[in-house]
């Protein structure tokens, strides 16, 4: 199996069973995934330097615009995608298997999780996972701490408040918070 036929299937929802050549793929990229990461947090890195670790870690060009703040770890890397002029704060966790996209503009905070695999409900069948992704619009705020779990798309603009936990989709240009987040307000902009 190779990336694209991984990625593929992924991106189609199929789910990962536990011991499939899809399993034992996505474990074997992590390992190259650890790898990178360990070097963005093993000391000082200019910002170019984080910049092309993390275009090692995506297989794709990161622009000179995005900003990422050590620590960082990603247990895939290849099915992240970082729009220009984003900034990630220190801390974050992001399980890309399932896919992140991260849109122009936003602002990612400390100590955020992004998460794209659930295990089975079936005890007996733990070990499968279910891809879904995270979309993250344009202009995002996410507050420090934030969990976003699978599947959720967060529109233009909107805003998730510190240590919020996000599992459904929020609307374009809104204000969310709370476990879990539920719309608070406008932001009375339009993104």
């Amino acid at each position: 199996m190779d990336l694209q036929e991984f990625l593929t299937h992924v991106r189609s929802g199929s789910p990962i069973i536990g011991g499939s050549p899809e399993h034992e793929f996505m474990h074997g990229a992590s390992q190259d995934a650890f790898r990178i990461t360990a070097q963005i947090n093993d000391g000082y890195r200019t910002p170019d330097e984080i910049r092309d670790l993390l275009s090692e870690l995506t297989g794709t060009a990161i622009d000179e615009s995005v900003m990422v703040f050590p620590p960082f770890y990603s247990e895939f890397g290849k099915n992240l995608r970082l729009g220009k002029d984003v900034f990630i704060n220190l801390g974050c966790r992001f399980q890309d298997t399932g896919g992140i996209t991260i849109g122009d503009g936003a602002l990612i905070g400390h100590g955020c999780t992004l998460t794209t695999l659930n295990h089975s409900v079936d005890p007996d069948r733990r070990a499968d996972m279910e891809p879904k992704p995270i979309s993250i619009g344009r202009k995002v705020w996410l507050g420090a701490s934030v969990t976003v779990v699978p599947g959720v798309t967060i529109g233009d603009g909107a805003i998730v408040g510190a240590g919020s936990v996000v599992t459904k989709d929020v609307p374009a240009n809104t204000i969310v918070a709370g476990v879990p987040a539920n719309a608070l307000r406008s932001t009375g902009f339009d993104a």
